[in-house]
């Protein structure tokens, strides 16, 4: 049974994790694989929407993330169907021609496709993937602490097998949890205590060390990556990326923008951090916190912002009816149109990347 005490913005803040989601991917996506000082140099006013004149799009982090709420509003109660309803999103989420997808997820989807079982459909990975799209839940079972556990692995193992993989999971679903709860940002202290717990691995004992450690000393978010040892960009590894997404969260308590900017001029995967990094602070501060200038400038069509915040007004509905609703209805068959034209969007931007790079610097 998910508890949760009344809170009347309880629908703010699953629609702020949903949008957060959206934003903080968005915004990331065009700086996707680039280092610290080719973003410096390309881009040195402030961060902004930059994809397509302007506007920003999503990737498969937000995608993900609205398959997970579209599948818990089927099956709220049993893991075990959440998993196969999600599995039957991500066959068809994958005929639909999404661009960059990961490769643990595409081995998997093939595997579902072939017939493989949803709980026999994970690939041996240390990806973060299954990190993306987790808070959500954490946010739906604030407080249910059992049930969080179960809908996250059963979430995360449906692509990915893999301690790293799953431990990242858990924490950004501990953090999604504590901030969609506390009247206040959540002491440090309190997100540290739930999320050092999650593994006994000697790798996570250290990273949660050097959040606590860096944390103390006032570090900036590039000040951490770099003692993380990521000089060129945070790695699609699911213990670099968490782990930033979350110091960023912590170091600037949920205030979007600077949040964001921080975290995504460290370069690498950027909209995967980016996505998390927004969910989190969209936990916290609901759909207000969010830049109404980057939410106006989001160009998403047929899953649009009224349909995220419908969305988390749903699971809100649901949560407070213990019953399942049934996943919210849109127009599907839009999903291939926009899947063209996002591919077409970032192969612009990607030759775009070339010829910039190609360019001579002057001295």
């Amino acid at each position: 049974m998910n508890s949760v005490a009344p809170d009347p913005r309880r629908n703010e803040r699953l629609s702020g994790v949903l949008l957060g989601t959206a934003v903080g991917d968005a915004v990331g996506l065009p700086a996707e694989g680039l280092s610290p000082e080719r973003i410096r140099r390309r881009w040195p006013g402030p961060l902004r929407m930059r994809l397509v004149f302007g506007r920003g799009m999503v990737s498969d982090d937000t995608e993900h993330t609205l398959m997970v709420a579209q599948a818990l509003l089927s099956h709220p109660m049993d893991p075990a169907a959440f998993q196969r309803s999600l599995g039957w999103k991500l066959r068809w989420w994958f005929a639909a021609l999404p661009a960059g997808v990961g490769l643990a997820t595409v081995k998997a989807c093939l595997r579902l496709w072939l017939g493989f079982p949803a709980n026999r459909a994970g690939v041996v990975s240390a990806g973060s993937g299954p990190a993306m799209r987790s808070a959500i839940l954490g946010a739906y079972f604030a407080g249910a602490p059992n049930e969080r556990r179960e809908f996250v692995l059963a979430s995360s193992r449906l692509t990915h097998r893999g301690w790293q993989a799953e431990t990242a999971a858990l924490a950004v679903a501990e953090a999604a949890a504590l901030g969609t709860t506390s009247n206040a940002f959540p002491e440090a202290t309190h997100v540290f205590e739930a999320i050092r717990c999650l593994s006994d691995q000697r790798e996570w004992q250290d990273r949660v060390v050097q959040m606590e450690s860096c944390l103390k000393t006032g570090d900036t978010v590039p000040d951490f990556v770099q003692k993380l040892g990521l000089t060129s960009g945070v790695t699609g590894y699911s213990l670099h990326v968490a782990p930033v997404a979350l110091y960023a969260w912590l170091r600037h308590r949920a205030d979007f923008q600077p949040a964001l900017s921080a975290a995504i001029q460290c370069g690498g995967d950027t909209d995967t951090v980016g996505a998390i990094l927004g969910a989190l602070c969209g936990a916290v501060t609901g759909t207000a916190g969010i830049p109404s200038e980057w939410v106006g400038a989001l160009w998403e069509w047929p899953r649009s912002r009224r349909f995220m915040e419908a969305l988390g007004k749903r699971l809100a509905e649901q949560e407070r009816s213990q019953a399942a609703l049934g996943p919210l209805r849109y127009f599907w068959p839009g999903l291939v149109l926009r899947n063209l034209l996002f591919l077409a969007a970032v192969l612009t931007h990607g030759v775009k990347r070339l010829l910039l790079r190609k360019r001579p610097r002057e001295v």
